[in-house]
């Protein structure tokens, strides 16, 4: 018996000192956070740029939808705008110089006209100092002569409007089409531009969501995109701890494949508790309360190696404990 009482203690003391131990990190992993890029007007899948697990640069293109409709949308908006901008142009400039020569002849005309009639009116006038015509006939000379001063008066009007244009109202209103023309020739190109999206950028396509011929409903993503600096490092600390943490503190993060530690920032604490996640804790822990830190790496450089769904875990900041109790 007395070896099997030995067992029996040598195991007891290995089972407590084990249950002792105490732990010197945070278990946590990796979470993206995804750039979903979407079209805001609906269409036909027409192009597909990209494929999965592909790295872009910004600006490069993902992906188009059919826009032969936004493509005669745009046509037809700089038809109406040159349009627009002709006769505002036609109405800042007067009448063409074919039109104002013919008014210029007409006056010259009418001149001349004038002419004659003042000298018909003088002649009469002195016959009738002679007594040789009536009173009549000469004041049907006087009127011949005023009317042909008036007409004088009325074409020289007509020339010089001619000359100065469209009225001020005209031209602002035709300042305003062109405007409207304008506008709309601007929100034809926005749809147009719309139907081809580019990587906002420099980001590893970590999924695509359609296929080249489908129906794409506006604002639904087709590309799904995973920049280097959205990647996170999320963990969860005991509420007994959580208070001495804060956002801009640097902690160290472990994880497979890295020999060295990775340098991380702490970035957001989050104000509720949660219960212990399962697949993260073990079962003799799953009662406990946390609350979820998110961290970043100090050199940004760094997130590209970082893999969403990693688990890691995490060294708490200098002075701070892994749990209350075990300082």
């Amino acid at each position: 018996m007395r070896p099997l009482v030995s067992f029996v203690f040598a195991l007891s003391v290995l089972l407590l000192a084990a249950c002792s131990e105490a732990p010197d990190s945070w278990q946590g992993y990796v979470e993206g956070e995804y750039v979903h890029v979407a079209a805001p007007i609906g269409g036909r899948l027409q192009t597909l740029s990209v494929e999965r697990g592909q790295t872009v640069a910004a600006g490069a293109p993902l992906f188009t939808l059919e826009r032969s409709f936004e493509a005669a949308g745009v046509a037809e908006a700089e038809d109406n705008l040159r349009r627009a901008e002709n006769e505002l142009a036609n109405l800042s400039k007067g009448k063409r110089p074919s039109e104002i020569a013919e008014i210029e002849a007409r006056l010259r005309k009418a001149r001349a006209s004038m002419i004659l009639a003042e000298a018909e009116y003088k002649r009469r006038e002195r016959l009738l100092d002679e007594k040789t015509i009536s009173e009549e006939e000469r004041d049907r000379s006087l009127t011949e002569y005023r009317t042909a001063r008036q007409q004088v008066a009325q074409i020289r009007a007509q020339l010089d409007t001619a000359r100065l244009g469209a009225r001020e109202d005209e031209v602002k209103a035709a300042e305003a089409n062109v405007s409207a023309a304008r506008a709309k020739l601007e929100q034809a190109r926005w749809n147009f531009d719309q139907k081809a999206q580019d990587a906002p950028e420099d980001s590893l396509v970590f999924d695509t969501i359609r296929e080249e011929g489908e129906w794409v409903p506006a604002g639904n993503p087709v590309v799904s995109l995973l920049p280097p600096e959205n990647r996170i490092v999320r963990f969860f600390v005991p509420e007994t701890v959580v208070s001495r943490l804060k956002p801009g503190m640097e902690a160290s993060v472990r994880m497979d494949g890295r020999d060295e530690l990775l340098p991380v920032r702490i970035s957001y604490v989050a104000p509720e508790a949660e219960y212990t996640p399962p697949v993260i804790y073990s079962s003799s822990t799953r009662y406990k309360l946390v609350f979820m830190v998110e961290a970043r790496p100090v050199d940004p450089r760094d997130a590209a190696g970082l893999k969403p769904g990693q688990p890691l875990d995490v060294l708490p900041p200098q002075g701070v404990p892994v749990e209350v109790g075990h300082e």
